[in-house]
């Protein structure tokens, strides 16, 4: 009887020795270590009596970077393909990392996490983005770009747009079996540009200088994105010159550097400027522009303590009510007119300040007469450059019947600069200078 059971023992012993005590099957995942890469696969150590084997076959399926990561003694996952060699199993190294990318999608769907990644294909449905070893796939609808009414043609044109562009994306649908992974680039989009938004914030210091793409634009100023947060640029900060609406100076699409002018953490907005980065005319204009010069302006905004006038674009200067007329003047609409271009006197300027202070009193009926002359004579310019200033002191008004040397016949100058001289000059004072204007003319003649 001992010896009977002494003899099960060994043969149960036996059995043991013969067999793989924790015997894996078809689909398990496993954690071995290389221990050996040839030209015929890679041995891993399972922990078992048979080792595994990765055939060449499996390593195609890696790409060449993540073939050459593999070293020995590395510890990797594995798929159990076959068991039924008795000197070893059959594993795959890249169906276990379809795996785990399976598991981590079916994790990333449950928490709802945004990420990123390139689009690198599309078809009629949608577009194409990787996800590990796996493709996802996201269809037209949850495309923000798309917008309804967009004929086939346009939604095609789009998606090519789109390709080796970084999205971010939500995980909506996972289905192994079916081996559909679904994703949504809509519902990542808000909390994506949020997360971004406070990620640049706190990257971004005010008087960086960085690259953007005008996004939207609004009566009050322009939106810049910024790689996926938007940053506003005020209207005031467009240009140095005035601007009525942000589309005189930019278009959506337009690719621009801006100045970093302020960033509020707390409400997360970030304030640019575009006129930062360009040269500034008032510096010019200082050295330009001296007291006595006359200058044209033209009247760009009128208040009730006089007008501002537009010397050249980006310099303005202030035309108080008391230096509009020798007379008593009280709404500066009664002389000027939004529009208007003036023949005008610098009478102050100040350096420091960067303000220009102007007069329509100051200049002469002689200057007044000849500027409309040559004005009507001289084509309108196709350019707002602006005319060189006049540098001469102030001479008296001519006395009647007087002519200057370079006039021409007034009788050609526009009803509006007449109508401007009038209310400068009197109509008995222009009666005068015109007749002697027309006389000189006709002597000459």
């Amino acid at each position: 009887m001992a010896e009977e059971v002494t003899d099960f023992t060994e043969d149960l012993a036996h059995l043991l020795e013969e067999h793989d005590y924790d015997m894996p099957e078809v689909g398990d995942i496993r954690t071995g270590v290389i221990v050996a890469i040839s030209p015929q696969g890679i041995i891993i150590d399972l922990g078992l009596k048979r080792d595994g084997l990765v055939p060449p076959t499996d390593l195609q399926e890696l790409s060449e970077e993540e073939r050459e990561a593999l070293k020995v003694n590395d510890e990797i996952p594995v798929y159990i393909l076959e068991t039924n060699e008795p000197d070893r199993l059959l594993v795959s190294i890249h169906r276990a990392r379809v795996n785990q990318d399976w598991i981590r999608a079916e994790e990333m769907m449950a928490s709802g996490e945004v990420f990123e990644a390139p689009v690198i294909g599309y078809n009629r449905g949608g577009i194409i983005v990787p996800f590990g070893n796996l493709r996802g796939f996201v269809p037209a609808s949850h495309l923000v770009e798309l917008r309804r009414g967009m004929d086939d043609r346009q939604r095609q044109q789009l998606m090519s747009k789109l390709r080796n562009q970084v999205i971010p994306l939500k995980v909506i649908e996972v289905d192994r079996r079916r081996r559909r992974l679904v994703m949504s680039q809509r519902d990542a989009q808000k909390e994506w540009q949020e997360a971004r938004k406070e990620e640049l914030i706190h990257q971004l210091k005010e008087g960086d200088v960085v690259k953007g793409k005008i996004s939207g634009l609004r009566s009050f100023g322009a939106f810049v994105n910024l790689g996926g947060a938007d940053g506003l640029i005020h209207i005031s900060e467009l240009a140095w010159h005035r601007v009525d609406h942000p589309r005189e100076v930019v278009k959506v699409g337009d690719e621009i550097e801006v100045y970093v002018l302020g960033l509020d953490k707390e409400a997360q907005r970030i304030a640019l400027s575009r006129k930062k980065l360009l040269p500034n005319p008032w510096d010019l204009a200082m050295q330009k522009y001296a007291v006595n010069d006359l200058v044209e302006g033209k009247i760009t905004r009128i208040v009730d303590y006089g007008a501002f006038v537009e010397i050249e674009p980006g310099v303005e200067g202030l035309l108080h009510l008391s230096q509009l007329s020798a007379g008593s003047v009280q709404d500066p609409r009664e002389v000027i007119k939004e529009g208007e271009t003036h023949l005008l006197r610098i009478v102050s300027i100040s350096r420091e300040r960067q303000r220009i202070g102007l007069s329509l009193k100051n200049v002469t009926s002689q200057e007044q007469i000849e500027w409309m002359a040559r004005r009507a004579e001289t084509p309108a310019p196709q350019s707002k450059k602006p005319a060189a200033p006049v540098r001469e002191k102030p001479a008296a008004a001519p006395a009647a019947g007087a002519v200057a040397e370079d006039a021409t016949p007034t009788l050609e100058m526009p009803a509006e600069d007449i109508a401007q001289a009038e209310t400068r000059l009197g109509t008995r004072a222009l009666e005068a200078e015109i007749a002697a204007l027309v006389a000189g003319a006709d002597e000459e003649e």
